[in-house]
């Protein structure tokens, strides 16, 4: 067992695995080289490490300096990572689909000294704007056929392949080996270990100061709630480690319990590479599993008749068997023996689909909806929901293993307090800590506060916005609407995304969207109604299920017109609009609705990097549209 104390940082994880858990020489990491997953072991990883710090040292690099990259999941990542982390360096995580104009602001807001690149495409965007960022002295492309594109530039940066700083590295080791272990035991848990910039739905990009005690406590204490990850499991990354999520969830928690992790090759690719590397746990975000699920559904009854009568049933089976056994019961014979069939019939092809070992996949990042995560359940796939923010390191509550509330985020983490805000008095509804679990306790909704362990130390060179969301008492104000349910937390939406109608009733968008992305016809949904008479919104369809159903080729979504005006698909989509609507209050249903073309993006500025609408930037963008939706609603009543 990796012994994991309150003066653990991030570079005692892994030499603390090769002590106390694993030979040097296992497989710490997998990555697919043309068609063979080739693996990486942990004396690879660890000798590596040190010709790259060796190398930063030599280039003058201190503890404190910022260290930039922007680079697809990889092992060069996390070897980077590793080398710059022992020496006490910060790494400054860059998302690889930001602007030129955000790339360039955080490398200079961060004063990052370096950066690796991981394309020949982000390399082309770093070299347009080097020699605007005065704190970058090289630039480390992961390929060696660089030189094509910086043969006519004027850079004030070198240019150095990853290949080339390592082995470099390697031949300053020893100059530097006595110096890197010295680095390294003068790292204090309090330190910076990295900057990870969050612009959320508006603003300038803040940096998210996060240390070495936020990252390792925070794991702790998730592997003492889900104490069922040990050094046999197979993590497969594909979710961005240069989110907080991922980080935590995946890599950080796989350096302390020895577990390997296999890098997915593309999301493209995902399904393929489950079925090659069958992991054991996954991180996950809701999309992904409501694709799943649609999907499964789709297979499941398209064929009609027979087949789809046995799917139908086992879905069923597979439910009742749930209920029964969530009471705390065993269930009966012959709900067993329907079980042991269903399973035989229908449950086992579709978990052959994800590699057939998946002990849970772990969802965040966004609310899962209950229906989604009843499914799984029904299948018997456990999906352990989380909680948290880029600012809180970042899980707050998770699932436990044994025990499953659906629509919820599960139980506040050990060592910190969460409590439940009124948003208009300010005064606190309740304070509850991992001890004070009650699984009868339930409370009113308000804003969701947090302080302890997993608290950021603040954001980099901005007190006044630090001292806007910690106050003076230590509790970070999430933005994040939410109550208690069965002692578990459960997220309601965000204050900034609240909707106020034109008769004062408040209308929270997030459960209304997730009832009418029920419908598999829908891909994405945005509400609009703020200081309306009522709600509409803008609807993305499913790309592949409007395809099938009205046969239509890739043509007819590059036209000009970002929204679909045809009837009958207007009227296809409002068959769904209309039934889902009855699980909704009146004043929260849709009374008419946009047909957006194509998804919302990060290229056009309407989500964030973490997939969330940026709801000022849509609704100034389409104002025109969403004027004349409103307009002929009026006329047509």
């Amino acid at each position: 067992m990796n012994p994991i104390t309150e003066s653990t940082t991030i570079p005692d994880l892994l030499r603390d695995v090769v002590t106390h858990i694993h030979d040097e020489n296992t497989t710490f990491l997998l990555h697919k080289v043309k068609e063979n997953w080739v693996e990486v072991s942990y004396k690879q990883v660890l000798d590596t490490a040190d010709a790259l710090s060796a190398y930063f040292l030599e280039m003058g690099i201190k503890k404190g300096d910022r260290l930039a990259l922007i680079i697809e999941n990889s092992v060069d990542w996390v070897l980077y990572d590793q080398g710059l982390q022992q020496i006490g360096a910060v790494n400054v995580s860059i998302y690889p689909t930001l602007s030129e104009t955000e790339i360039e602001y955080i490398l200079n807001d961060s004063g990052a000294r370096a950066i690796l690149v991981g394309n020949h495409f982000l390399f082309r965007k770093i070299l347009k704007i080097a020699n605007n960022c005065s704190d970058i002295q090289r630039i480390i492309p992961v390929f060696d056929d660089y030189e094509k594109y910086t043969k006519d530039k004027s850079l004030n940066a070198g240019v150095i392949s990853f290949k080339d700083l390592i082995q470099e590295g390697k031949h300053v080791l020893d100059k530097f080996r006595s110096e890197i272990a010295i680095a390294r035991e003068a790292i204090l848990p309090s330190d910076l270990t990295s900057l990870i910039y969050t612009s959320g739905t508006t603003g300038t990009p803040k940096g998210v100061m996060l240390t070495h005690s936020n990252f390792v406590q925070n794991v702790k204490v998730c592997l003492e709630q889900i104490p069922v990850i040990d050094k046999n499991d197979l993590f497969l990354s594909f979710l961005p480690l240069s989110h907080v999520f991922e980080r935590t969830a995946t890599y950080h928690v796989c350096s302390a319990v020895g577990s390997k992790i296999a890098f997915a090759q593309s999301l493209e690719l995902l399904a393929k590479n489950m079925a090659e590397v069958k992991p054991s746990v996954m991180s996950c975000v809701p999309r992904l599993l409501e694709r799943i699920h649609d999907k499964a559904m789709k297979t499941g009854t398209s064929a009609g008749g027979i087949k789809a009568k046995i799917f139908l049933w086992a879905i069923a089976t597979g439910k009742e068997y749930r209920e029964v056994k969530e009471t705390g019961k065993t269930p009966g014979i012959f709900l067993s023996i329907s079980k042991a069939i269903a399973e035989k019939l229908v449950f086992s092809k579709i978990k052959e689909k994800t590699g057939g070992r998946l002990k849970f996949m772990i969802s965040g990042g966004a609310a899962l909806p209950k229906n989604v995560g009843e499914f799984f359940g029904n299948l018997g796939i456990k999906i352990l929901e989380g909680f948290g923010l880029t600012e809180t390191s970042p899980v707050m509550a998770v699932t436990e293993y044994h025990r499953q509330v659906y629509g919820t985020v599960g139980r506040i983490i050990p060592g910190i307090e969460v409590a439940i805000q009124d948003v208009e008095s300010k005064e606190l509804i309740t304070v509850q800590t991992h001890n004070s679990f009650n699984e009868n306790f339930e409370c009113a909704e308000g804003e969701i506060i947090v302080r302890g362990h997993c608290v950021m130390k603040g954001y980099w060179n901005k007190p006044q916005e630090t001292a806007e969301v910690i106050d003076k008492d230590g509790w970070f104000h999430t933005g994040d609407v939410g109550r208690y349910f069965k002692g578990n937390l459960q997220i309601t939406d965000r204050i900034k995304n609240m909707l106020v109608n034109a008769y004062g009733k408040n209308i929270y968008p997030t459960p209304v969207e997730n009832t009418y992305l029920k419908s598999s016809k829908i891909e994405q949904i945005f509400l609009i109604g703020d200081k309306r008479e009522y709600v509409t919104a803008i609807i993305i369809p499913s790309r592949e299920v409007l395809q099938e159903t009205f046969h239509l080729n890739e043509e007819y979504f590059q036209e000009k017109d970002s929204f679909i005006r045809d009837q009958k698909i207007l009227d296809w989509l409002n068959e769904d609009i209309r039934k889902y609507s009855n699980e909704l209050a009146k004043f929260e249903r849709m009374k008419s609705f946009l047909v957006k073309r194509n998804p919302f993006s990060i290229e056009e500025g309407e989500i964030t990097p973490t997939m969330k609408a940026k709801r000022k930037v849509i609704e100034r963008k389409y104002a025109g549209d969403i004027d004349e939706m409103y307009m002929h609603a009026v006329e047509n009543d």
